[in-house]
């Protein structure tokens, strides 16, 4: 049976969202490691193995793949923010091989008490990488415009919400066909679930189905970034 989370998660995670603290999260961390973490590793490998047929570049090491569950609280107090040590949520990102210390666009899950996200583009790149694909799209906008309006694809996932700019880039013709695509900060697609669909054996298949139909957008978003990429797709 593919692997799932147990209601026992999601009971950790509402609880964890109530009293974010170390008081709190000690003495239950061994519910932590058996009923998220252990079931995340296995679900992040079952997931490799689904990527192999589509997405080859992207298969990562299971403990590399997930994201840690601690946050990183140096600035709250400076931003006015009570201290909160840990995440609400589990969560996992794939990106794409040679890729791993800048980022670029790839596969995203996480399941907290509220929903399971699914996800799959470039969120906050780099800014050698914006300008990249910015820079591409003035070119082949088009075919990023028929990915992105894939029947099947538009009714598993949405466009992710973002800001984009208010005026368009420097060194970008105003008059571009592209500047719609340009003026965007990240570009991509995702997708929210209740999250009782967690705990279901099916979490396997929605997870690696999405990712499937999302992969050619994916492919798209890394080729300016990717060297040698580009000159594959003239």
């Amino acid at each position: 049976m593919p692997t799932h989370f147990t209601p026992e998660a999601l009971k950790f995670l509402r609880g964890l969202a109530r009293h974010n603290d170390r008081a709190w999260f000690d003495p239950r961390k061994p519910i932590y490691e058996r009923e998220l973490k252990a079931p995340m590793l296995a679900l992040i490998e079952e997931i490799n193995h689904a990527l192999a047929d589509f997405a080859p570049e992207h298969i990562r090491t299971p403990h590399k793949a997930m994201f840690r569950i601690y946050r990183d609280t140096r600035f709250d107090k400076s931003r006015g923010m009570p201290e909160k040590p840990y995440k609400n949520h589990i969560a996992a990102w794939w990106v794409r091989s040679g890729l791993e210390k800048t980022s670029g666009a790839g596969f995203y899950i996480h399941v907290s008490a509220k929903e399971v996200a699914i996800a799959a583009g470039m969120y906050m790149p780099a800014p050698e990488q914006l300008l990249a694909v910015r820079r591409y799209l003035v070119d082949h906008h088009a075919e990023l415009r028929s990915l992105l309006a894939g029947r099947r694809l538009r009714t598993a996932m949405h466009e992710f919400e973002g800001h984009k700019l208010k005026r368009p880039p420097r060194g970008f013709a105003a008059d571009s066909a592209a500047m719609d695509l340009i003026m965007c900060r990240q570009w991509g697609l995702s997708a929210t679930l209740p999250a009782e669909r967690a705990t279901e054996p099916g979490l396997l298949k929605e997870i690696v189905s999405r990712f499937k139909l999302a992969a050619p957008v994916v492919e798209f978003l890394n080729r300016p970034i990717v060297p040698g990429e580009s000159q594959k797709h003239p």
